[in-house]
């Protein structure tokens, strides 16, 4: 009986995936150009994902042309200041018209050019056309904004629950105080020390809450990709490498430049090495957070896409259960992502503060 069941299963699975075949063929046979198309269209959508832009689009509906969303702020510098609304672009379709002079969005950045919008190339196909500084207010810029915010308020409420309560947290305090505890004493402590580590504290649970929000942010359908923007990574790199070299002690100094117990020497041939790697580490820093996240977003992407591409029962599904178990896998690298950039940093604090051991 389980042998005939058996067989009754594995000849419908093999019908079924037949018939798939068969429709994936007539769809082939009806339009490879539309493949090859669709294959463009989800590379672009991708890339849009990906980048920063000068207005918050919620969503498109590229049959009508229409882009629900708002415009935000577009602050210039070109002789002087420039401050108008992104809705002047239209999504990059439009020259917006200032002052007299013209500006057009071209691959989420602004050029200045003619009134026909004439964009100029060299032999690589780069645009020469002049670039004005830029202090626009991007979606980038307003994520983390709300962010900040959001922190403000959860800590503010936090301070106040510990005031009221003789120490005992209430409402979302509850919830933070163990990440908080956890911060302290799993990161902190062990790599800086109980004599030092409430000097670092505050930054430590301002990166670590900040990453981490910013990671669950980018895993809505708001399309926010903050912590794959290599200028974000870098600024939060810069500033734990301004707090570790200017809070350093002799003794973290001395170990760069003129390391003890070792042969004069291994003492200059070790100092240039020692002092690279002053920069090497923010460098990783950086380099992990931007490329681990980036590498996320267009995983993930790239299987959605796949569901338009199959055209079938069965990779459609397939595509689907893959991104979402990836999705759930992401949840966790948001999390891992902000305590390995914070943990990184406390140990580089404890390395600067580190008294010599005699």
């Amino acid at each position: 009986m389980q042998n005939r069941t058996v067989v009754k299963i594995l000849l419908i699975f093999t019908l079924a995936f037949a018939t798939s075949n068969l429709f994936a063929k007539e769809s082939k046979k009806e339009g490879n150009e539309g493949e090859g198309d669709l294959k463009t269209e989800i590379k672009e959508f991708i890339d849009h994902h990906l980048q920063d832009s000068h207005d918050f689009t919620l969503f498109s509906d590229k049959e009508a042309n229409k882009h629900y969303g708002f415009p935000l702020p577009v602050i210039l510098w070109d002789n002087g200041l420039k401050l108008f609304s992104s809705s002047k672009f239209h999504h990059g379709e439009t020259v917006a018209e200032v002052d007299g002079n013209y500006y057009k969005l071209y691959h989420s950045k602004i050029y200045k050019t003619d009134a026909s919008g004439t964009i100029n190339y060299d032999e690589d196909h780069h645009a020469t056309n002049t670039k004005p500084l830029d202090f626009s207010i991007t979606k980038n810029v307003v994520s983390i904004l709300l962010i900040g915010l959001l922190m403000f308020f959860m800590f503010s409420r936090l301070a106040k629950s510990y005031k009221k309560n003789n120490g005992i947290p209430t409402g979302v305090g509850r919830f933070l105080e163990p990440l908080v505890l956890f911060v302290r004493d799993e990161i902190a402590i062990p790599n800086i020390g109980e004599k030092n580590y409430k000097r670092y504290m505050s930054f430590l649970l301002t990166v670590f809450f900040f990453i981490w929000l910013l990671n669950l942010l980018g895993m809505t359908p708001l399309a926010v990709n903050v912590t794959g923007n290599i200028a974000v990574t870098f600024a939060l790199a810069l500033i734990t490498f301004l707090i570790t070299n200017l809070t350093a002690n002799k003794n973290y100094w001395g170990h760069i430049f003129w390391m003890p117990g070792v042969p004069t020497f291994m003492k200059v041939v070790l100092a240039p090495i020692e002092l690279l790697g002053v920069f090497i580490k923010p460098f990783s820093l950086m380099i992990r957070l931007y490329a681990n996240m980036t590498a996320g977003h267009v995983v993930i992407m790239s299987i959605i896409g796949m569901m338009f591409l199959f055209k079938s029962w069965i990779g459609s599904p397939l595509s689907f259960g893959l991104s979402f178990a990836l999705s759930i896998l992401e949840l966790l690298v948001a999390a891992l992502q902000a305590y390995i950039f914070t943990m990184l940093s406390a140990l580089y604090f404890g390395m600067a503060t580190e008294e010599a051991h005699h």
